[in-house]
């Protein structure tokens, strides 16, 4: 599929000429408490992407499976697109959380082997008055297909952000995407990303306060569309996560 950027607005148009379809006007709440408070209590735009890091074992795929079945249950289209984890360790965590709604699941990481699926989901979902959600653990397992099954040129985690922005933005679609980071914190062109996309989400474990030593910290480190001065303190279970506590930043 040949993605062409915002191709429904010709150069030159007056921004004020510019109409907005009412479906983008629409926020979408995950129905999980702590992260809608997060986006700023309205939940995600249509057409936009998040990118979503966080420290090893945090719970990010955890959140990301969870998010998936709440839209689900809404209604909403959903693919969780994984190379971290096969589908049968995602069932098994399904089990575990307790999940009756489902998801849609792609192991191929490849994404022009699977753009023209998604962009047919998208299509349904809009016909319905729903939305179609993508889901990507991880951006790191992810492949363009510019070289093939080759995951090991540097610029490739650009390149798929850029693909999954530019699907994003044409289709209208949802795209959350996993972005591992080092143990210092750290992932490599997060820099770069963070301009790229809509909104960036981050899960911690928290170290420093010994009352709420070793809850999960979501922040939104980022919001073009609403407010990122939240940070929900989380307890961790096998049904997945609860409210400790939230706290103003900002």
């Amino acid at each position: 599929m040949k993605i062409n950027l915002r191709n429904d607005v010709k150069f030159g148009t007056n921004i004020l000429d510019v109409e907005v379809p009412d479906h983008l006007r629409v926020r979408v709440r995950t129905g999980l408490p702590y992260l809608d408070d997060v986006m700023g209590g309205q939940g995600f735009v249509p057409s936009s992407v998040t990118l979503f890091t966080g420290e090893a074992g945090a719970g990010k795929s955890t959140m990301l499976q969870l998010m998936a079945d709440s839209l689900t249950r809404q209604g909403h289209e959903v693919v969780l697109v994984s190379g971290e984890e096969s589908p049968y360790q995602i069932k098994m965590t399904t089990e575990r959380l307790k999940l009756r709604n489902g998801f849609r699941f792609s192991g191929d990481t490849v994404l022009p082997n699977i753009m023209g699926k998604l962009e047919a989901l998208s299509d349904s979902a809009k016909k319905r008055g729903k939305v179609l959600a993508v889901l990507f653990d991880s951006l790191q397992t992810m492949n363009d297909g510019k070289y093939g099954d080759d995951h090991t040129n540097s610029k490739t985690p650009l390149r798929v952000m850029q693909m999954i922005t530019e699907f994003c933005k044409t289709t209208h679609a949802i795209g959350v995407v996993i972005g591992q980071v080092t143990k210092d914190g750290k992932m490599a062109g997060s820099n770069t990303l963070k301009h790229m996309v809509d909104a960036k989400l981050h899960l911690s474990i928290e170290t420093k306060d010994k009352d709420l030593e070793g809850c999960r910290v979501l922040q939104c480190e980022k919001n073009r569309f609403g407010h990122n001065g939240t940070a929900c303190f989380l307890k961790i279970d096998d049904r997945g996560f609860s409210i400790v506590a939230t706290v103003k930043t900002l």
